[in-house]
């Protein structure tokens, strides 16, 4: 009997199936200040400066958007969007970017807009391909902070160009070393009030020939060889009214391996704006550049499906917050959005 009331018990008993286990999550997509974008993006930027030949060196501002798309093991194909801002340093300076002072809102900022394709294989990062472009701030954000302050100028502006053409010459008068010529026109500002002063930075190169030399006979005067060239910066302030003033400062750099300068193809002796800058107040980061070493196919493509643009990324992120009316508790701290990232600077 207590056998038969056992078997009962036991045949009421729940029977327990095997609950299969949860498919595992997606890996939660990479935030624009996660280490990983920043060390990317950090990737970027060395390439972009590197492979510019006009203008100054940018700096990163933000990190506007990524995207991860896995290729296989270890291998990772990446999507930048990036915001950044010029330095104060010149493509052809030395000086490493991480000294190199980004320029102030009051001073004209310059903002650069990158999207860069990069690869990640076995934890070694490589840029495949980058597109950029550059803008100056807009005259009336600048005069809105400070109304004092002097706007960039056009490159091939009469007064501009009478101001590198004095100060050059004026330096190379000065100076038994070799003679300077003109490379490029890098920025130009002109103040009106009080003084008329107008503001000029360029590029210049030892040639072979001394300051006695090319006044003799500057038309022979050659830019040294790749092997011994020797870039250069100048600054330059020179004043008309109320009364005349001219103050030149130039360094030279010294031969550094590697370096070399593209023409624009058009003579800069007698200090003649190249034709690259024409018509604008400053040097446009046009940068479309494939890696010729890269080892993915296409390595050119940013397709729109997976890199969205700036205004639908920022329209995303302000309709999320607007509409997020889901209770929180107190104390409660909603996570920030994983993009845009931080500002390291200011915003343009």
């Amino acid at each position: 009997m207590k056998a038969l009331v056992a078997l009962i018990l036991l045949i009421q008993l729940p029977i327990h199936k095997a609950v299969p286990a949860a498919p595992a999550a997606p890996p939660a997509p990479l935030g624009c200040d996660d280490p990983e974008s920043e060390a990317a993006a950090e990737e970027a930027v060395r390439y972009i400066n590197g492979h510019s030949h006009h203008g100054y060196k940018f700096a990163l501002n933000r990190i506007e958007n990524i995207r991860v798309l896995p290729q296989g093991l270890n291998n990772d194909i990446i999507f930048l969007e990036l915001d950044l801002l010029e330095t104060t340093c010149h493509i052809l300076s030395p000086t490493p970017l991480a000294n190199c002072t980004v320029r102030s809102f009051t001073q004209h900022a310059v903002e650069g807009d990158c999207d860069v394709k990069l690869q990640k294989l076995d934890g070694k990062l490589s840029v495949l391909a980058s597109k950029c472009h550059s803008h100056a701030d807009s005259s009336e954000d600048v005069l809105q902070v400070c109304p004092d302050c002097p706007l960039l100028a056009s490159l091939n502006n009469t007064e501009v160009l009478a101001a590198v053409t004095a100060a050059l010459n004026s330096y190379n008068s000065k100076t038994p070393d070799a003679y300077l010529r003109l490379l490029e026109i890098g920025r130009a500002k002109i103040q009106y009030h009080p003084a008329h002063v107008v503001s000029v930075e360029f590029a210049v190169a030892a040639t072979n020939c001394s300051a006695k030399e090319a006044k003799d006979n500057v038309e022979a005067c050659q830019l040294l060889p790749d092997d011994q060239s020797n870039f250069g910066f100048c600054t330059a302030t020179m004043v008309t009214r109320p009364s005349q003033d001219l103050r030149v400062d130039c360094q030279l750099y010294g031969h550094q391996p590697g370096v070399t300068y593209i023409q624009p193809g058009q003579d800069t002796s007698a200090g003649l704006v190249p034709s690259v800058v024409q018509g604008f107040t400053n040097h446009n980061l046009k940068l479309s550049h494939n890696n010729p070493f890269a080892s993915e196919s296409a390595s050119s493509e940013f397709p729109s499906s997976v890199l969205l643009s700036k205004s639908v990324a920022k329209r995303a992120v302000a309709e999320v917050a607007q509409h997020d009316k889901v209770p929180r508790p107190v104390g409660f701290v909603p996570p920030p959005p994983p993009c845009p990232g931080k500002i390291r600077h200011f915003k343009i």
